[in-house]
């Protein structure tokens, strides 16, 4: 009797409309669990030395996976309800056979050396992963999570993430303490480059792609992933996300959202990958035991470089003996992190500009088509972004040359001065590397870049510091106030003021956290000298990486004061603000101005 009353509820649960209707989303949602599953699954098959019977259970669960991803995208393209738009059929496709060909040869069917081989399985598993991912309807109600607060949210969960994963038995070759686990993970996902333990000698080479994964997602941002790929499968999103995904990317029209993320992955990729092919040739063979090595230490220096990260797997960075001299390697490594420091924003405007000049000057074969002109190719921001950055570049790399002459550049000829001063003024702008000994630096070059590494990068980069465009409008604002005018004008064109608002507001609080972090390391660490600690946090706030060799022997409350200001630089404290205040639409008033009396 007690069964058929079970029985009779269960029908009656089952009849009912709500039920039946969500029971198909349920059940679709099984190949991502699975999925999802499978890659924990390889973090515990990487991170633990595992037995041969506890092997045999882990290829059992790849093989439900891979079966579960054939079967998820046959059924996919056979529900006219659940088929995907018409453009992501070749990955679909491509991803299919893959994986066919992935599981026979682990069922033991077919012979080939190649899908033999675990890291082509593990990469299957993944970009299976991402596909069934990517199926998922997550809309994000703007009532519950602004921008802001999504934005905080995201990097301090793959921060969290991060430092679990380094924390694996084999990532490292002696183990890590939650502590160092923390500041590493928060130093790579904030592309900072401050570092408590040796890289490339206390973690492996699993820890160190750990490393470079947390880089490349912090440099860009897990909502530019998982967005973009989310609306190349999906072939669209709700307006709310594609809202919230202009606030974040900048995006002047919501039309333009999708189409400017597809723009920032491929031409990170293509900018990376390139990167690493100049950098592999520009090595010396007899430096490293293999080409697996050579080639790892390319992939991983190009991303580090390209996300502003500064994370090395050689101890002394550049530094090094062996890396020293190498010229050619270090023009790549600048190019890479100045192109990484400009901003995808200038980026597309400066290839507008050059694709405007090719077009309608150069290839122009008629007086008719020399004739088209498109005003304002090249907008305000990016010629702000660009004068500044040269003015930088150019006036720190004489300072540099000037102060530096007979000290740490001593050991160079000429050129090697030119080239190890260029790369001394352009790193500490958010990169993190260094060629030279950087705590034998002189007094006034110390300053130097402390200057530099507060300023950093250009917005919409994967640099941090107050931004080149902010001390711009700054100076532009005290040059107009001591010419008696009542706005900011340059270029024929006048400078809003929420902007300039926006712009001082940056400058202040950044002031703010860099003197209480200050503050705090010089009670914790009171044998330390102000210099050294003043150097270490505005690094930390600047997300530059570059240290005077203090970094490593500072206390646990110390790095903690160091791992909140990489944080608040790199999300910046402006928008921490807007994520815990409520802001307000639309003010119906507005007061009596008066003057107050300042200076």
């Amino acid at each position: 009797m007690q069964l058929k009353k079970i029985i009779g509820q269960i029908k009656l649960q089952y009849n009912n409309p709500e039920l039946r209707k969500s029971l198909p989303k349920a059940i679709s949602k099984i190949p991502f669990w699975i999925s999802l599953i499978s890659i924990f699954t390889i973090i515990y098959d990487f991170g633990f030395d595992q037995s041969n019977q506890s092997q045999h259970i882990l290829n059992e669960v790849y093989k439900v996976a891979l079966y579960t991803g054939i079967a998820s995208m046959v059924l996919r393209y056979s529900l006219k309800k659940q088929r995907p738009k018409v453009k992501a059929w070749p990955y679909d496709l491509l991803l299919l056979a893959i994986t066919s060909l992935v599981l026979f040869n682990l069922t033991g069917h077919w012979d080939v050396d190649f899908f033999q081989h675990w890291n082509v399985i593990y990469s299957t598993l993944f970009l299976l992963f991402i596909r069934e991912f990517s199926t998922l309807q997550i809309d994000i109600n703007r009532r519950f999570l602004n921008p802001a607060q999504l934005f905080v949210l995201s990097f301090s969960v793959i921060i969290i993430s991060g430092a679990l994963l380094l924390m694996l038995p084999r990532a490292t070759h002696e183990g890590i303490s939650f502590m160092n686990a923390l500041f590493t993970a928060t130093s790579a996902v904030c592309v900072t480059g401050l570092a408590v333990v040796d890289t490339g000698q206390y973690f492996t080479v699993f820890g160190q792609t750990i490393i470079i994964v947390l880089i490349q997602i912090g440099g860009l941002g897990i909502m530019t992933f998982t967005s973009y790929f989310s609306y190349f499968f999906r072939g669209g999103a709700s307006y709310e996300n594609q809202l919230q995904l202009q606030e974040m990317t900048n995006t002047e029209r919501i039309a333009d959202v999708f189409s400017t993320l597809k723009k920032i992955i491929i031409l990170t990729f293509l900018i990376e990958a390139l990167g690493a092919i100049f950098i592999y040739f520009s090595l010396d063979k007899a430096l490293f035991e293999s080409g697996t090595d050579r080639t790892f230490f390319a992939i991983f220096h190009s991303i580090s470089a390209f996300c502003n990260a500064g994370f090395s797997t050689l101890s002394n960075s550049l530094y090094q003996v062996g890396f020293r001299f190498n010229y050619p390697l270090h023009l790549i490594v600048s190019g890479l992190f100045i192109i990484g420091g400009l901003g995808f924003p200038i980026i597309f405007n400066s290839y507008n500009y050059f694709k405007h000049i090719l077009k309608n000057r150069i290839f122009a074969f008629n007086k008719e088509r020399r004739k088209i002109h498109v005003p304002w190719v090249v907008n305000i921001n990016t010629r702000i972004v660009l004068i500044t950055t040269i003015i930088l570049l150019v006036s720190a790399t004489g300072m540099f040359l000037l102060f530096e002459y007979d000290n740490t550049l001593g050991e160079h000829n000429f050129f090697g001065k030119v080239v190890t001063a260029f790369f001394g003024a352009a790193t500490p702008r958010t990169a993190g590397f260094n060629s030279i000994d950087t705590a034998a630096m002189a007094f006034p070059t110390i300053m130097l870049v402390m200057l530099l590494m507060w300023i950093g990068a250009s917005p919409g980069s994967t640099g941090g510091g107050i931004k080149t465009s902010t001390i711009a409008v700054a100076t532009l604002n005290y040059l107009s106030v001591a010419r008696g005018k009542d706005r900011i004008e340059v270029f024929n064109r006048e400078v809003g003021q929420y902007s300039v608002r926006r712009a001082f507001a940056i400058i202040s609080l950044s002031l703010v956290v860099i003197g209480a972090a200050i503050f705090l390391i010089s009670y914790f660490e009171d044998e330390m000298t102000l210099l050294s600690i003043a150097f270490e946090c505005f690094s930390a706030y600047s997300t530059s990486g570059l240290s005077l060799g203090i970094t490593a022997d500072l206390s646990a409350a110390s790095k903690l004061v160091i791992i909140g200001t990489m944080f608040i630089g790199r999300v910046s404290m402006l928008t921490i603000l807007i994520a815990i205040l409520k802001r307000v639409n639309h003010l119906a008033y507005r007061y009596p101005t008066e003057e107050i009396s300042i200076n």
